[in-house]
């Protein structure tokens, strides 16, 4: 046999330290020791978290702006109202604090603007920019614009544009029947939002029978608003091409007292409920329809990563 034997507690001589701090002799921890040891494992703690913030908020910044890039692109805008030719349904008056309004893009996935929406545009190259704006000198005042277009803070571009659309591709629109009233196809529309209208005798206009794939647009504010009447003798008699609508103004967002959603009032009534019959569509809106079903969508994701986030904690 062996005469070595393993080692181990039994090997401690009497009155000695334990080397592995598990001998018998070994007392309890003190209320000091255990303050010290308490305080040491939060400095590490702190420590490492104040690490790994620092190196995460990079990746953090990154992702913001990307999500901001896909949202500004595809989904929704903050616009900032550049002019008066919108009152009183959207501010934007000299003096007064203008309103900013969310832009919706998703409607127009599955559908084309309608009569009685307002949408906000790119407008044609003979179109006068209803506002100034500065241009960047380099590209950190670039990315600060861009950012303050994006949150709807800075002033827009000068070739965007909000209006109303009154007419699309196929009807024929002008000004005016017997009472005054612009007509589309021969049949008044009905516009409540009408702010300071033009002098009758200053209201004629048309008749312009709208290219497909464009629309005609005009002002609420109808005595301060360069619109589609005022570029009549254009390329296009002042219409505006489909493609370069950004998006329908949707919400007020600010000021807060100004809080609401933007109402598109059906102004062709008559017509919009014939066609209704005839197709067996009165009252279906597909493009809501398909906004809804996108809106939901998105929500799945955000109620996947909280309830992610509980099980975690």
């Amino acid at each position: 046999m062996s005469s070595e034997r393993p080692g181990g507690p039994a090997d401690v001589v009497p009155g000695e330290p334990d080397p592995q701090g598990s001998g018998s002799d070994a007392g309890p921890p003190t209320e000091q020791q255990n303050a010290s040891s308490g305080r040491a494992r939060r400095r590490r703690g702190g420590a490492a978290k104040k690490g790994s913030l620092l190196r995460e908020l990079p990746v953090l910044l990154v992702v913001a702006f990307v999500l901001a890039l896909v949202v500004k692109t595809f989904f929704v805008q903050a616009f900032f109202i550049p002019s008066g030719s919108m009152e009183q349904t959207l501010h934007g008056c000299p003096g007064c604090t203008g309103d900013r309004v969310l832009v919706n893009k998703v409607p127009y996935w599955f559908g084309e603007p309608e009569p009685g929406d307002v949408v906000v545009f790119k407008g044609p190259d003979t179109w006068n920019a209803e506002v100034t704006v500065e241009e960047p000198g380099n590209w950190f005042t670039a990315g600060m614009l861009w950012l303050g277009r994006t949150v709807g803070v800075a002033p827009p571009s000068e070739d965007d544009f909000v209006k109303r659309v009154i007419a699309v591709g196929g009807q024929t629109v002008e000004c005016c029947d017997v009472e005054g009233r612009v007509t589309v196809d021969g049949e008044p529309l009905d516009e409540p939002y009408i702010f300071e209208n033009t002098p009758i005798e200053f209201r004629t206009f048309g008749p312009v029978r709208v290219p497909e794939g464009r629309l005609w647009v005009m002002g609420d504010h109808r005595s301060a608003s360069s619109d589609s009447k005022a570029h009549i003798g254009d390329e296009y008699f002042g219409t505006v091409a489909v493609d370069d609508v950004i998006g329908k103004a949707a919400v007020i967002v600010w000021p807060v007292s100004r809080f609401g959603f933007i109402v598109s009032p059906d102004i062709q009534s008559t017509q919009a409920a014939a066609v209704g019959l005839e197709t067996g569509t009165a009252g279906v809106r597909p493009d809501l329809v398909a906004s809804s079903a996108v809106g939901l969508l998105g929500a799945v994701p955000v109620v996947a990563w909280r309830r992610r986030r509980r099980r975690r904690r």
